[in-house]
């Protein structure tokens, strides 16, 4: 019998248990923190409690239940063991909309328009074609490249940045850290959607909103330790970004603390945007995990040395 862990120290994973005994009865499933779960031979995680795998003598994979992985490797010693991620088309789709959403509001200027009823105020703002609206998608892959795919179509142009060099029709392309002030310099509505690495952990500060034309917005729906929270504020403050749309941040759920709630242009969601089904989150463990039982290659295993 497999022995399954739901690991995570911030979510309550329970409602995968009857998903997955439901396509594999004989797994034997517990939920962190039943000390069952360190008997495990595989771990199915979300922000998995610090240093737990060495905990796991039997352990033999480690599974996200999303398409990202940060949380499952940052402060971990994955020991070797294979890494997998949930990849779900679906994924694309909805990060599609959030981010046209987030596009609509900073062109159409619905932020303004917002701002105004709080203050019930009839003031209309001004309107300008989406060609004026250059749009800069930091981060081509897989989620970022089916929006380059789409907002050509409805006008924008389209910026994409990413660390090799990609060819996407009606998009210009920016390669690599020389290109970056460039591609920044051509963008007044910058999505930040890269995988979170070394490289692109505080990606989103001072020096990058500096580089931005002035009035430009951010959308952070990558990771939130994108984000330097105290340079946006700044930013914001000096009028050198005029908002932000924040959909993660690096501890969930934000603190109701947190001065980000109440920062005059920022928009918070929580960790909203796109996210996989259960139901395909759960036929793809059990799939890795019959994969893993017959000594078959695994589906969609993450590169450690890249981070995704």
């Amino acid at each position: 019998m497999t022995r399954v862990a739901l690991l995570s120290r911030s979510a309550n994973l329970s409602y995968f248990q009857p998903l997955l005994q439901g396509l594999a009865p004989e797994l034997d499933v517990a939920v962190w923190p039943d000390p069952r779960s360190l008997h495990a031979d595989v771990a199915v995680c979300w922000n998995p409690p610090v240093g737990v795998y060495d905990d796991m003598p039997n352990l033999k994979l480690i599974h996200s239940i999303a398409a990202g992985v940060d949380n499952l490797l940052d402060g971990q010693r994955t020991r070797g063991l294979p890494v997998c991620r949930v990849v779900d088309p679906q994924l694309a789709q909805g990060m599609l909309q959030y981010v046209l959403w987030c596009v609509l509001t900073f062109h159409r200027k619905l932020d303004l328009a917002l701002s105004n009823q709080r203050a019930a105020r009839w003031s209309r703002p001004p309107q300008t074609p989406a060609s004026q609206c250059r749009i800069g998608l930091m981060g081509l892959g897989e989620l970022g490249g089916a929006i380059a795919a789409v907002l050509p179509g409805m006008g924008y142009p389209v910026n994409g940045w990413s660390r090799t060099p990609r060819s996407i029709d009606g998009v210009r392309v920016y390669a690599g850290e020389d290109a970056f002030d460039e591609f920044l310099a051509n963008t007044d509505v910058l999505v930040c959607l890269v995988p979170l690495t070394d490289a692109t952990r505080g990606i989103l500060n001072r020096r990058t909103f500096d580089a931005l034309p002035q009035g430009a917005a951010v959308v952070n729906c990558g990771r939130g330790e994108h984000l330097v929270a105290a340079d946006l504020i700044d930013a914001l403050a000096r009028g050198q970004l005029r908002g932000a749309v924040l959909d993660v941040f690096a501890q969930e759920p934000l603190d109701p603390a947190d001065p980000l709630w109440s920062t005059p242009g920022v928009i918070v969601t929580p960790h909203m945007a796109t996210m996989p089904s259960p139901d395909t989150v759960a036929e793809q463990v059990v799939a890795n995990i019959r994969r893993l039982g017959q000594g078959e290659s695994l589906a969609h295993t993450v590169d450690l040395t890249r981070g995704y």
